[in-house]
């Protein structure tokens, strides 16, 4: 299935402790100054896998998102494995930059330790924090972190570079601020 992955929620002020305290997604009062960019939802083959939303501040620059906070948000509309959607990840992160497979095991393991199996209707949050990495939130808990910058900009850039394997979701996903 192309472009499994996960989500991501980010802002400069945003804390992973205010939200594992939040019982439920309050996105407003955590992230007052994100903005809804764009939703899509992602198919294949005739076959619902996810639906996506991206969230960042007034001003997103599409062409710079690497160096912008961010938010995605996965919901599952299907079952996946772990390793399946960590093994998936690679594989689109390769579309954009020349992974060796020592680096490629280490993120696989890592994505497989914040990454839980998932079932229809489960969700996954990723923040991108640029020059730190990326965390992560399954259905509302804090699911984990990695904590490599070149692991956030190319995870995230799955569904936002230009050379994403879904051109037509990045289009969705970024909305106006695509242009």
């Amino acid at each position: 299935m192309r472009g499994l992955v996960v989500g991501f929620i980010a802002a400069s002020t945003f804390s992973m402790a205010a939200y594992a305290q939040t019982p439920s997604w309050q996105f407003k009062e955590l992230l007052p100054q994100a903005l809804l960019l764009g939703k899509t939802r992602l198919t294949v083959w005739g076959f619902k896998i996810y639906d996506a939303q991206l969230w960042a501040a007034p001003g997103f620059n599409a062409a710079r998102y690497a160096s912008q906070s961010l938010a995605l948000e996965l919901t599952y509309l299907r079952d996946f494995e772990a390793a399946d959607i960590a093994e998936r990840s690679i594989k689109e992160m390769r579309r954009s930059a020349s992974i060796s497979d020592a680096q490629a095991q280490q993120w696989r393991n890592a994505m497989q330790r914040v990454f839980p199996d998932v079932k229809a209707g489960d969700r996954i949050l990723g923040v991108h924090r640029p020059g730190v990495g990326a965390s992560f939130w399954v259905n509302g808990k804090v699911g984990g972190e990695i904590l490599d910058a070149e692991f956030s900009k190319l995870f995230f850039g799955i569904w936002l570079s230009p050379q994403t394997s879904e051109p037509a979701m990045r289009a969705a996903l970024l909305g106006d601020s695509a242009t």
